[in-house]
């Protein structure tokens, strides 16, 4: 798991690199953030809350594996996106990913089955996900054998991951972690859990059909998202408040995560009316939702993960070190942004700049935090 994070955090370092410096193919640096860092992130993220979701136990060594193996593909993929290797691996590496996620779905749904009584729903949020993911990549194979529908298909494959597999994936997790961070209980989880999982999985389904046939298509699906995470904010504030959900540098950074996907639909909407272009949207998607996501749920995961089982001063004081900036990061991702979606790209840059860095501060002080702390 701490491999998996690592690698993960590294690959989004260097592709915000990349991109600003503009070194490097487009597909392949966003590639890099994403088939490197975030699948083998959710992977590894599944992992960990679907024994807890089905009270079952840990997976098995060599599944354990699994998101190793996802970066390994991500990597044949990046390279051949790049043209350092023939563009055929492409369709290898696409094959592994499809084989890696059947595999970890077929894990998922034996262990539902194991469960003694029922499940808790969280999980079913984690199968749709890894259905839009597996969709995604056979897109991805279509495109080889109908390739005068690239366009069509590489909006679908687009459209299902960041809203697919990245929203069911996120917006299954969070109700499940907030409460965990704030050390409250939230007895609407589940009920909210169980309901939501058809708005949120249709309109993903939508939204990515509508992108690649007909936009105004696409609406009602986003329409269908945002309902959801308004309603996920609207539970929150009523059961948290919202001076506590803003206290705590995790939940603060998980709710700018919502905010930022709510931006993001809108914003994607109004590309597809041609109101705004393709690219700051999808850069507004990444930097308002994905990395207050990722930032957030490593702060509070990464001190479990380096020391599993019972609650230590040293895991308590690693969680404070990561999550001492969470606000002022998540302030500043949803400002970036903002200020790129309106056009002020110099202070979207410093921006994300600023809240990166505070990152990277919080989580230099938080590796060094030791075993014997007292």
């Amino acid at each position: 798991m701490l491999y998996t994070a690592g690698l993960t955090l590294l690959a989004l370092l260097a592709s915000v690199v990349l991109l600003i410096s503009g070194v490097g193919a487009v597909q392949a640096v966003a590639h890099l953030a994403f088939a490197v860092g975030i699948v083998p992130l959710i992977f590894a993220a599944m992992m960990h809350f679907v024994p807890v979701l089905t009270r079952t136990g840990e997976p098995h060594r060599w599944l354990a594996r699994l998101p190793v193996f996802a970066q390994l593909c991500g990597g044949l993929a990046v390279l051949a996106m790049q043209g350092l290797v023939p563009r055929a691996w492409l369709h290898l590496a696409v094959l592994l990913d499809l084989l890696l996620t059947a595999v970890l779905f077929n894990w998922m749904a034996g262990r539902a089955r194991a469960t003694i009584g029922s499940p808790h729903p969280g999980w079913r949020w984690y199968g749709a996900a890894l259905g839009c993911l597996m969709l995604a990549l056979l897109a991805v194979l279509l495109i080889a054998v109908w390739p005068t529908h690239w366009w069509a298909l590489r909006l679908f494959h687009l459209h299902l991951n960041s809203i697919g597999l990245l929203g069911l994936a996120a917006l299954g997790t969070l109700p499940i972690l907030l409460p965990t961070v704030l050390g409250k209980p939230d007895p609407e989880a589940a009920g909210w859990l169980h309901r939501r999982l058809w708005l949120v999985a249709g309109g993903a389904l939508v939204v990515a059909t509508g992108a690649a046939v007909v936009w105004p298509f696409g609406v009602p699906g986003a329409a269908l998202v945002l309902v959801a995470a308004l309603g996920l904010i609207g539970q929150w504030t009523r059961r948290f408040g919202l001076r506590t959900l803003l206290r705590d540098g995790v939940s603060a950074s998980l709710l700018a995560a919502v905010c930022g996907l709510m931006l993001s639909l809108g914003a994607g909407v109004a590309h597809g009316a041609k109101l705004m272009e393709g690219r700051p949207t999808l850069l507004a998607w990444g930097i308002g939702f994905l990395l207050p996501l990722v930032s957030g749920a490593l702060s509070q995961l990464l001190p479990v993960w380096r020391w599993p089982g019972p609650v230590t001063p040293a895991r308590l004081l690693m969680r404070q070190k990561l999550a001492a900036s969470g606000a002022w990061r998540a302030a500043l991702f949803l400002a970036s942004a903002s200020a790129l979606l309106a056009g002020f790209r110099l202070a979207a840059a410093a921006f994300l700049l600023l809240a990166l860095g505070l990152f990277l501060a919080n989580l230099l002080q938080a590796v060094r935090v030791s075993r014997s702390t007292r």
